[in-house]
């Protein structure tokens, strides 16, 4: 990266603004990119004042290390709940952060490597442009663990791939591997991994050059055509997932899987 002309680094993500580009990266690899409330908190904030700052032209989000981003971080349920940050509060943040991705008049690329998994499945798919590594992979693990698609991951993978791969990906909750995911729709390209980076700056530079009005109408454009049910989708999921959140079958689930043996439902 050459030159930067700016870089904001908090705990959780990074953002570079280099040139006509501003590169977002989260910053949690030992949790594989789980991230908590505060960093989706900030996240948000970071692509809502991107979109009003006329020298950023295009955003390019993605994980440090071996993935993209895992979901939200069950391992700080805890410590958010003793400083009064409820689960709808997280919900919201979540949402904020996908709108601000999905709503920014400049195009976002996803770079994708490993997993990316929960609500990162909607982070990832929120972007424009989305470039994969050949062994990264998306998973909708939530009924795993009792719960339901959140981050308007449903929504988007239905838009993309159709309501069959959705339901799937959804009600199965297993790996769909990129060159899959290509297949279906949801990957712009997917690439060896000593490839994927000049994928990604070849877009990244033919954007910053673009004109900017030109795209912004077009991805406000596409947006409608495609994603016109995502609000709705989103207060859907926060009222299924709140409820989910408060059940038996989720504690059975979130301890199952931190002590890592299977989890046993209730009939």
């Amino acid at each position: 990266m050459s030159n930067p002309d700016s870089a904001t680094t908090t705990a959780g993500f990074s953002a570079v603004h280099d040139g006509k580009v501003l590169r977002v990266t989260i910053t949690k690899p030992k949790r594989k990119n789980a991230i908590d409330y505060d960093t989706m908190v900030a996240l948000g904030d970071t692509f809502l004042a991107a979109a009003t700052d006329r020298s950023v032209r295009v955003i390019v989000l993605t994980g440090a290390g071996g993935d993209f981003c895992t979901g939200a971080d069950l391992a700080a349920t805890a410590s958010e709940a003793q400083r009064g940050i409820s689960s709808d509060m997280v919900m919201d943040a979540a949402n904020r952060l996908v709108k601000a991705i999905v709503d920014a008049p400049i195009p976002v690329i996803a770079r994708v490597k490993g997993a990316a998994a929960g609500v990162g499945v909607g982070l990832a798919l929120a972007a424009d442009l989305v470039y994969a590594a050949e062994d990264s992979y998306l998973l909708l693990a939530f009924v795993n663990i009792g719960l339901m698609p959140d981050g308007g991951a449903a929504t988007m993978v239905a838009a993309a791939a159709g309501r069959a791969l959705a339901a799937e990906m959804a009600l199965l909750g297993e790996r769909l591997p990129a060159p899959a995911a290509k297949a279906a729709g949801m990957f712009t390209a997917v690439a060896p991994e000593d490839e994927l980076d000049a994928l990604v700056e070849a877009a990244a530079a033919k954007i910053a050059a673009g004109p900017r009005r030109a795209l912004e109408l077009t991805k406000k454009a596409l947006n409608a055509a495609t994603l016109s049910a995502l609000d709705a989708s989103l207060a859907a999921e926060k009222s299924g997932q709140s409820e989910l959140l408060r059940s038996p079958d989720f504690v059975e689930g979130a301890t199952a899987m931190l002590t890592k043996r299977k989890p046993v439902f209730a009939d």
